[in-house]
């Protein structure tokens, strides 16, 4: 079985070429992953639009349809920060969709990827940092709802705070939020997680690493959860527009090992979404994030 990989021609719609957010990243990254012989296009797995009743699992009904028919408040735009258009507005849904389908995944074959996901900024009712609706909330709510699993533990190493997943899923005791991310950074306001990991600026590959084993190796066996939701943000590097760390690409790959290391070696199957990355030399980052999935196919004995 080929590692599973998600992906849709939708996620990078036509946008503006010099907004800070990078948009074409997606379609960039599914290119070096088929430049590179990791898979093809054939092999990617197209994710259907996530339906609204659940996205209600995680966020206000009416918040959904104002984002949906381009009616944001002047307010709510700039917080999300992203140009409202009907392929956005599709985009969002349909990448919800593919962290949905890679969880489903995960659970079926222990180790999925996305090519996109990590929305983690996205709140119950309005959006915030380029994030609208939060991916890592939703797939809690639905999979606990449907009994698919008793514990996720949300494993987020993006180098902001997961704010908006901490909040949405703070009445949520079967979904453990964990937060590894730069103390001085976005958002200014931190929320709560279960567990804030709050790193130094500056940190570099062996500090950083320690930490990321130190934590796994207590939090793993304490909550023995049923499916660990991975954000590996890779705006922890040091080249990173947005990021105040200081890893490396070997870094990088041996945080993404260590993470799915950890999972596998307790039979916990993984998903794991690419969360933030920001440059404006677009095809660096596309490789940048193209280190999660070589990542999992090296621990998997997949040839490279």
């Amino acid at each position: 079985m080929p590692l599973p990989l998600i992906y849709h021609d939708d996620y990078s719609p036509p946008f503006p070429a010099d907004h800070r957010f990078p948009m074409d990243k997606f379609r960039l990254l599914r290119d070096h992953l088929v430049d590179s012989g990791l898979t093809c296009d054939q092999a990617l797995l197209r994710p259907e639009l996530c339906p609204v009743d659940i996205l209600a699992l995680a966020h206000d009904r009416s918040y959904i349809e104002r984002y949906i028919h381009g009616e944001l408040s002047r307010e709510d735009q700039r917080r999300l920060g992203l140009p409202w258009s009907e392929a956005l507005a599709r985009r969002t849904v349909r990448a919800v969709g593919g962290s949905l389908l890679t969880a489903e995944q995960a659970l079926q074959h222990g180790v999925a990827c996305h090519l996109a996901g990590g929305t983690h900024h996205a709140h119950y009712d309005y959006p915030a940092g380029f994030c609208i609706f939060n991916d890592l909330a939703v797939i809690s709510h639905y999979l606990l709802a449907a009994g698919r699993v008793q514990r996720v533990l949300i494993f987020d190493c993006d180098v902001h705070q997961g704010d908006g997943t901490a909040r949405i899923l703070e009445n949520t005791p079967d979904a453990i939020t964990v937060s590894l991310h730069c103390q001085q950074n976005f958002p200014a306001r931190k929320a709560d997680s279960d567990w804030d990991i709050a790193l130094p600026r500056g940190m570099g590959d062996s500090d950083y690493l320690q930490v990321v084993d130190q934590a796994l190796n207590y939090l793993l066996p304490l909550y023995q959860p049923d499916l660990v939701l991975y954000d590996a943000g890779v705006d922890v590097h040091r080249d990173d527009a947005l990021g105040y760390l200081q890893l490396s690409d070997a870094g990088l790959a041996a945080r993404d090992e260590a993470v799915l290391r950890h999972c596998l070696g307790r039979d916990i199957p993984v998903m794991a979404v690419i969360g933030g990355g920001y440059s404006k030399d677009r095809q660096a980052l596309a490789k940048r994030h193209g280190i999660l999935h070589h990542s999992a196919a090296r621990v998997l004995g997949y040839p490279q």
